[in-house]
């Protein structure tokens, strides 16, 4: 598909508009209505014109999938080509509506009856970025048949000087840009108007999947959080829990100092001995851990949600160096409960853990 339509082309400067002398029927709101109007379609043109290249140039490229293992084709390129039969449809359907109306007033529409095909190709692609950029970094660093045909393909003048990564970027680009111009379009349309109301729905449905886009990278950023910390967890002295859920997030983390009482003897004070102790906090799931100097955990005892507590002490009257709180496991890994004290770095920290744990452990129990 070739686009009509240039990113530099005016709505007052189409034929039509010229020749039926619209430009002078309309105050200074109503053209600004229709060259917001205008952009989404040569917006949509130019963003078509580099998918095609993104697609045709760098992922059908028979050199450069010569130096890609099928995994990493599709996690570089994943579904890329979904996305530009989504735009080319999109971008057809726009030019259809100028044709026949040169206002375009029913873009609204246009963009709704468009926006389950972005739903089911954006969110995936945005979602997978993460990992393509990482692939990226990989192939550049460690495979150097790889840079040197991407060097010469992005040299070629198709490209306009522009990267790989730069194309592969612009699908998160777009559905965040088009959210953008129907705000303008909203915000330039009478309220009243017969396309008020379909812009309107436009806006909000455009809006929840630019939102499901980040929240898709959040949950997939979280997921690797876990998969990495799991790689470091050893749980040696205690049964192995997994640590990869989709529900569970790492909500707080650090080393703390865990305060024991050493008996004296008749006519002693306890003594105090002291050793790091690290938490992690999850969702769902506390860990107590040794951290090493390798950098790996040694799991020493963990509790789940509702299983945990956490108190504030008088140091002072027990003896203990502030700033100290009280972290109680009502059932721990072998189902026992337990007190432990600990020392947190500063005052706000101590409430920090406190809060936290509370925020996050206290509600409901388990079965």
């Amino acid at each position: 598909m070739v686009p009509r339509y240039n990113a530099s082309s005016l709505w007052q400067e189409l034929p039509e508009v010229k020749e039926r002398g619209i430009l002078e029927t309309l105050n200074l709101q109503q053209r600004q209505l229709q060259e917001a109007i205008f952009e989404v379609v040569t917006s949509e043109a130019s963003y078509q014109r580099s998918l095609s290249v993104a697609v045709n140039h760098f992922q059908k490229s028979r050199r450069l999938s010569e130096c890609l293992v099928t995994s990493d084709k599709h996690t570089l390129f994943s579904n890329l080509p979904g996305v530009q039969e989504v735009s080319e449809r999109f971008l057809l359907d726009l030019e259809e509506g100028l044709e026949k109306d040169i206002f375009l007033g029913d873009i609204g529409d246009r963009v709704l009856r468009h926006c389950p095909d972005f739903h089911r190709v954006y969110i995936p692609y945005v979602t997978n970025q993460m990992y393509q950029e990482r692939l990226m970094q990989q192939l550049v660093r460690e495979n150097g048949t790889f840079l040197q045909v991407l060097q010469k393909l992005e040299e070629q003048a198709v490209c306009k000087r522009q990267l790989l990564k730069s194309f592969l970027v612009l699908p998160f680009q777009r559905i965040t840009r088009l959210k953008i111009l129907l705000e303008n379009i909203r915000k330039l349309a009478q309220s009243d108007s017969s396309m008020a109301s379909s812009i309107r729905n436009a806006v909000s449905v455009v809006g929840q999947i630019v939102s499901q886009c980040n929240e898709g990278v959040r949950s997939m950023m979280q997921t690797e959080e876990l998969v990495l910390l799991e790689k470091r967890m050893d749980f040696q002295n205690t049964k192995s829990v997994p640590l990869i859920s989709r529900s569970r997030v790492l909500i707080h983390h650090g080393e703390l100092v865990q305060i024991f009482f050493q008996e004296l003897g008749a006519g002693h004070r306890p003594g105090l001995t002291t050793k790091p102790i690290y938490l992690h906090l999850f969702s769902d799931l506390l860990l107590l851990s040794n951290k090493t100097d390798t950098g790996r955990f040694l799991v020493t005892d963990y509790a789940r949600r509702g299983r945990v507590k956490a108190d504030r002490v008088k140091a002072k009257a027990l003896g203990l160096p502030s700033p100290v709180f009280l972290l109680r496991l009502t059932q721990n890994h072998l189902g026992l409960s337990c007190d432990i004290v600990l020392q947190a770095p500063s005052e706000k920290e101590k409430e920090d853990w406190i809060a936290q744990i509370t925020s996050q452990m206290a509600q409901g129990a388990e079965s």
